[in-house]
């Protein structure tokens, strides 16, 4: 059995944490069955935007009329598309893999783990065990059992990230985040895409006003049925058909030549075998953890996206940190998810940070509103942009509860409310008392804070 100060089970963050052992004179295992770099760089947001950066200058060639300019969109290469992305992607990852193997202190396992006892994975034909360990093994795709479904072909955000022939036509299951960015993509390039969503609004976690105002945007490029549960999936050879019940009774059918199944990630705790070690899940399966990111097993940590606490990339580089901390060098840091900001990269984008109206609502908090609609700025009115707004949740005594956007570079905008509200004093007035520069979209921020009426 190999013996090991650190084991590290996944490469996606977790990759940083075995580098930053072997760096500091610690024997160190990682294991990662795919390549390092995790869904990130390889299954998820780089490949994704990668391609809804085609799809947003597609539509930019298509609205340059609009600018008095005689452009037209004669061809689309989306295999060009796709081929450039993964052409660019992969050696990022390969290159990651050669360094990692010329590491001194650091041995690269690649195969799956599976644990067989406290702090002991098995890997292949191998035994690996370690004095602490951490978790990182991430999520995957959800695929629910629903009839039918696996009797037909279908794709997870996976397969569609890599797909080099485009569908004719493509139905989603699913209105979150996964769901509306490559619909967006596809749709942009050519695709007559059809989503299905048993909530109201798609991306129902979002803030109400940004949920209602997005799927009214959407059902311009789509045909949206929201409110309606797929029951059955089935299939006559040329396409795949979704069939749909609303909770009245209502029945639907969605066809299309490609289905894309996008309705949430779950953890990899169950392909790991946690149990043996003595790692604690919740209800949902995934890893718990403390304000250290200690697991219930003595000398276990986890993170990213199989511990839960924000299933973002960027949760997770944070989360690199505090586990280096405590792990490499043996520290107490506690890990603080404040003002944890969150972007969807449709066009319009969407971005939020802190507590929604719902959530407001629901616990019976007291909160202030203010707003501020792009296409009235002079930035907005220059992009000739026909909607957007910035939304501000306060606290009548000026504390900042929550913001939330829909609209250009939403993603960039938010990030001075997070400044604000993570290290600032978190109030109205570190937005509304500092100069903007005129006239850039983030106007748009400090309009939106001023139209905050305080008690």
């Amino acid at each position: 059995m190999a013996d090991y100060d650190v084991l590290v089970v996944g490469g996606g963050t977790g990759n940083n944490v075995a580098a930053a052992a072997a760096d500091a004179g610690l024997e160190t295992a990682l294991v990662e069955k795919g390549p390092l770099g995790g869904t990130c760089l390889n299954r998820g947001c780089n490949p994704s935007k990668m391609l809804i950066q085609a799809a947003t200058a597609a539509n930019h060639v298509r609205e340059a009329g609009r600018f008095f300019l005689d452009a037209t969109l004669d061809d689309v290469d989306y295999a060009a598309i796709v081929d450039d992305m993964d052409e660019t992607l992969a050696p990022i990852a390969e290159g990651m893999e050669d360094r990692y193997r010329d590491k001194e202190h650091l041995t690269l396992y690649r195969d799956e783990a599976v644990f067989v006892d406290e702090r002991t994975v098995e890997v292949g034909s191998e035994t690996v065990s370690a004095d602490k360990v951490v978790v990182a093994a991430g999520s995957r795709p959800l695929v629910p059992p629903i009839d039918g479904l696996d009797e037909v072909e279908y794709m997870t955000s996976t397969e569609a990230l890599y797909r080099r022939e485009q569908p004719d036509s493509l139905v989603i299951l699913g209105g979150g985040y996964i769901a509306v960015e490559l619909g967006y993509f596809f749709e942009s390039l050519g695709t007559d895409v059809t989503i299905v969503e048993m909530m109201d609004t798609l991306v129902p976690r979002e803030d109400p006003d940004v949920a209602e105002t997005f799927t009214e945007i959407a059902r311009e490029r789509h045909e949206i049925y929201t409110g309606h549960r797929a029951t059955e999936v089935t299939s006559d050879g040329d396409g795949v058909t979704v069939h749909t019940e609303t909770e009245d009774g209502e029945t639907a059918a969605a066809t299309g030549e490609a289905l894309l199944v996008a309705l949430g990630r779950r953890p990899n705790t169950d392909t790991l075998a946690v149990d043996a070690a003595g790692i604690e899940t919740d209800e949902k399966g995934f890893v718990v953890t403390n304000d250290r990111l200690e697991t219930s097993a003595e000398n276990v940590w986890a993170q990213g996206d199989i511990a839960d606490n924000a299933m973002f990339k960027h949760s997770g580089d944070y989360e690199t940190q505090v586990t280096v901390e405590n792990v490499v060098h043996g520290g107490d840091r506690r890990a603080d998810f404040t003002a944890m900001p969150h972007a969807i990269f449709t066009e319009p984008q969407m971005a939020g940070v802190g507590k929604t109206e719902d959530e407001l609502r629901e616990e019976g908090r007291e909160y202030v509103v203010g707003r501020a609609d792009l296409p009235d700025t002079p930035m907005g009115r220059a992009k000739k942009l026909d909607e957007g707004f910035v939304k501000v949740l306060a606290a009548p005594d000026g504390e900042i509860l929550g913001c939330h956007m829909l609209g250009y570079e939403a993603s960039t905008m938010i990030h001075e409310v997070v400044v604000a509200m993570r290290v600032g004093s978190g109030q109205v007035s570190d937005i509304t008392d500092i100069i903007h520069a005129h006239p850039t979209l983030n106007k748009v921020v400090e309009y939106a804070f001023q139209d905050v009426t305080l008690s």
